[in-house]
């Protein structure tokens, strides 16, 4: 098997799939106790767009992401309390009325932000039975142990036969000093052993009866076990949060392991972190701000209500394997780029060709070239938005009416903006808003308005034509009159 991680530097040059055509994806999903935030939203958009580059290269792509909605504990993968469990003790709900609630709800984030959803969404807790089987593959095999009613994979004895740690770099002696002590650590041979099933207590909500005892599965196993089940026992791509390679995807590596005696993923792909001051954002430091938040403005550290479009370009500026800092600024600043690719966009639709293209706008015949390239070098999402940046020039040139386009030019721009900005980024670039329906109406009203200013004027009907003109002003308006009509903006 070709071990390559973290990346896919060089894509079309490094990537072979195992089978020729199609792509087997596994990403891991969210575990579905509380609203979606922005740390969500990162991998959400960066296998999502991983996805659609896929698509376009002619892929068949299987994408499986995961819902985890059991085994996923408090305060570490093997103790406390079942973060679902707890949501629902406390609202006096069914554990899985919880799951539905924000399974609903993280699908109409992943909505708003334009996230195509995967082939197949898997939930751990309809995969007991498959999990079950998984662990008892690796007792048979002998390397893991039973204690208590509780199954433990025994990581030095796997140790000695399969590199452990070859993912995240770190080696036994690592792990020994950096494992805490915690309550029933007195049932595992090593502190760094790890659960594959764990036995419940009696008041824990959510359990499974099993040869071993009546209980549920380790964190881990569901990856381990849905991966392979959909997608064979070897596949061409895992995907995940960089916070997820130890312990998460490590485990997962010495899980298939030792089931199967080989591994399981072809290449992993991890996203880097969205901070906030300099420290990790999520819901295990409380320093996470929600999507809802987000679209609605109702945070304090948000100056104004922010669409899902100027969150997926803000995330979309960076590349995928560098740090984002959040901070209200930097989400206007993303607001402003994302409308100026709205209007240069707009204006790429009006653009009426000519018999030839200006000599200084032959940079555009290039186009394709460099988003392909920069597409190419491991999906350098901030090339793409710079090299369609740079065409913005050449749009409004020749919408100005200072300067030419062939119609067989126009084609190839129009063709490449809708490629790579909307298809592939996944941006709406036909809407400044996160409804399109609302936002279409809204577009329409304005323009029928400044349709009727345009009339008075030529009626020479001064006072309603200013009057238009001064009262959107004073709304926070942006009116342009062109040779053809106008243009409006906020």
């Amino acid at each position: 098997m070709l071990e390559i991680y973290n990346s896919l530097s060089r894509f079309k040059e490094t990537f072979k799939p195992l089978h020729e055509g199609h792509v087997g994806m596994y990403v891991c999903g969210p575990t579905v106790y509380g609203d979606a935030h922005l740390g969500h939203a990162r991998p959400a958009i960066t296998f999502d767009l991983l996805y659609r580059y896929l698509q376009y290269l002619g892929y068949k792509v299987r994408y499986v992401r995961n819902i985890t909605d059991v085994g996923h504990l408090e305060h570490d993968a093997d103790e406390g309390e079942d973060k679902i469990a707890k949501k629902a003790r406390l609202e006096q709900l069914e554990p899985m009325e919880v799951v539905q609630y924000y399974t609903n709800r993280y699908h109409r984030d992943m909505a708003a932000l334009n996230v195509l959803p995967p082939s197949i969404e898997p939930h751990a807790s309809g995969h007991i039975i498959e999990q079950i089987a998984f662990v008892q593959k690796i007792l048979d095999r002998g390397y893991a142990y039973v204690s208590n009613g509780s199954v433990y994979m025994d990581v030095e004895k796997y140790a000695k036969d399969y590199p452990y740690g070859k993912l995240s770099g770190r080696n036994l002696n690592d792990i020994v000093t950096e494992t805490r002590e915690l309550d029933g650590q007195e049932e595992k041979k090593h502190s760094y052993d790890f659960a594959l099933w764990k036995k419940a207590a009696p008041e824990h909500i959510m359990h499974w009866p099993s040869p071993w005892s009546e209980g549920f599965p380790g964190w881990h196993m569901e990856c381990s076990t849905m991966g392979t089940k959909y997608l064979g026992e070897q596949f061409d791509i895992h995907g995940g949060g960089l916070d997820l390679i130890f312990p998460h995807h490590e485990a997962e590596i010495a899980q298939s392991c030792a089931a199967l005696g080989h591994e399981t993923v072809h290449y992993w792909m991890h996203n880097n972190m969205i901070t906030i001051a300099g420290k990790k954002m999520g819901k295990s430091y409380n320093n996470f701000i929600t999507l809802e938040q987000f679209f609605k403005g109702e945070h304090p550290l948000l100056s104004k209500p922010f669409g899902p479009m100027v969150i997926r370009f803000f995330i979309l500026q960076a590349h995928y394997r560098s740090t984002v800092d959040f901070s209200s600024e930097a989400l206007e600043a993303a607001e402003k780029g994302l409308q100026r690719m709205q209007e240069a966009y707009a204006r790429l639709q009006k653009i009426q060709p000519s018999q030839t293209t200006s000599n200084d706008l032959q940079t555009i015949s290039n186009l394709r070239t460099r988003c392909q390239e920069a597409m190419d070098d491991d999906l350098n999402t901030p090339f793409v938005i710079a090299a369609l940046f740079d065409s913005t020039r050449a749009i409004n040139t020749v919408h100005d009416g200072k300067g030419t386009i062939s119609e067989a030019d126009l084609k190839e721009l129009r063709e490449v903006w809708k490629t790579f900005a909307i298809d592939i980024l996944g941006l709406r670039l036909e809407e400044q808003g996160g409804d399109a329906g609302k936002q279409k109406a809204f577009n329409g009203a304005i323009d029928l308005l400044l349709g009727i200013r345009l009339q008075a004027k030529q009626n020479k009907d001064w006072a309603t034509s200013d009057k238009i003109r001064n009262e959107l002003t004073a709304l926070g308006f942006q009116i342009k009159d062109t040779k053809d009509g106008f243009e409006w903006s906020i």
